[in-house]
């Protein structure tokens, strides 16, 4: 049964089961946000980084396009970071 399970109650508390509905809610929250940020971030930077508004003397230097695709890939970490560090997360 531990083999075939999705999620195991290791003590006999139902509230353990509302728990882990709210922590699920969270984290569907979290990936929505994350998902929202990360096309959000693409529909904007790819255009730029593509030129589109070359012509009227606004382009994006492909080091500093490298370095807000990092710092994008940071926002997303953190921001799923900060489900953990939720103290009605941790029990």
């Amino acid at each position: 049964a531990l083999d075939s399970a999705d999620v195991i109650l290791t003590q006999s508390d139902p509230g353990d089961i509302e728990s882990f509905i709210e922590l699920a809610h969270k984290t569907t929250r979290k990936m929505k946000q994350n998902l929202f940020w990360g096309a959000g971030y693409n529909f904007i930077a790819i255009p730029l980084a593509a030129g589109i508004l070359a012509s009227i003397g606004i382009t994006l230097n492909p080091a500093l396009g490298a370095i807000l695709m990092s710092v994008s890939t940071v926002i997303v970490a953190i921001n799923a970071i900060l489900l953990r560090l939720d103290p009605k997360n941790n029990g």
